[in-house]
């Protein structure tokens, strides 16, 4: 009986992971439809946090979620700072410089990050079915880096990318890799709304002072609300549930 639920707990967290991830996958493509409207990456990372943080705050009071424990609250503010303010705008960073393909790839480096620490930290290999997609992912990463000149020079070679480009889609993805690092032992103890709301709020104010808040056309409120809804809400809420039935490891390579 326990095979089997652990079997039916796997199969649930990577449907979980998968439905996160086509949400994610959206982001660049939405994101620029923002900044084509004038609205740059800091604004547009603070109102998807911001506006996230309000959708699971008022989740979390809807379905009477016990409050986020306070020794955790170190973690979130982590979380919040890495995971969601420089991760957010370096992203979207990355999209205007490189674009969508280019800011995705180097995004879902992640698995590489999380891999690591957790081969190095905790002792935890990678399974054979994880090899080939993390052995992928890090060709994928090094095509993109020979594309480029130096990252912290911003130059490009004769038809490559802006090394700037690179550089932030490479912050992207070691502070998406926080997720899955810290993301298991946050919603493993908490509400995944709590948590999230707590996560999200954090990495608004975090943003805020670096914010120039200017007119928004409805063309890009509509990008911003469906980065929001979409992407964060509903892709956040799949995702906590999928880390908490599959290991780090195996969270980050589905979700790519």
């Amino acid at each position: 009986m326990e095979t089997v639920n652990a079997s039916r707990a796997h199969r649930q967290g990577l449907g979980f992971m998968v439905l996160a991830a086509v949400q994610w996958g959206l982001i660049g493509v939405v994101g620029r439809v923002a900044m084509a409207e004038s609205v740059p990456p800091t604004e547009v990372a603070f109102w998807r946090a911001a506006l996230g943080a309000l959708g699971f705050a008022l989740h979390a009071t809807l379905t009477r979620a016990s409050p986020l424990r306070p020794r955790d609250r170190g973690q979130a503010a982590a979380l919040g700072i890495g995971g969601v303010a420089v991760m957010y705008l370096a992203h979207l960073n990355a999209v205007r410089t490189g674009g969508v393909a280019v800011a995705s790839m180097l995004l879902y480096s992640a698995p590489l990050w999380v891999a690591a620490v957790g081969w190095l930290g905790w002792g935890e290999r990678p399974d054979r079915r994880e090899v080939l997609p993390l052995a992928l992912t890090l060709l994928g990463v090094i095509v993109v880096a020979l594309s480029t000149g130096s990252p912290a020079s911003g130059h490009r070679l004769d038809g490559g990318l802006d090394g700037g480009a690179v550089g932030w889609g490479l912050l992207s993805g070691i502070t998406y890799a926080l997720y899955y690092l810290m993301g298991r032992p946050l919603f493993a103890h908490n509400a995944p709304s709590r948590a999230l709301a707590w996560v999200l709020a954090i990495g608004a104010l975090a943003l805020a002072p670096f914010v120039t808040f200017a007119a928004i056309s409805p063309r890009a409120w509509a990008a911003l609300g469906f980065l929001a809804a979409f992407c964060t809400f509903g892709a956040y809420l799949a995702y906590a549930h999928g880390i908490r039935r599959l290991s780090p490891s195996q969270a980050a390579t589905v979700a790519t």
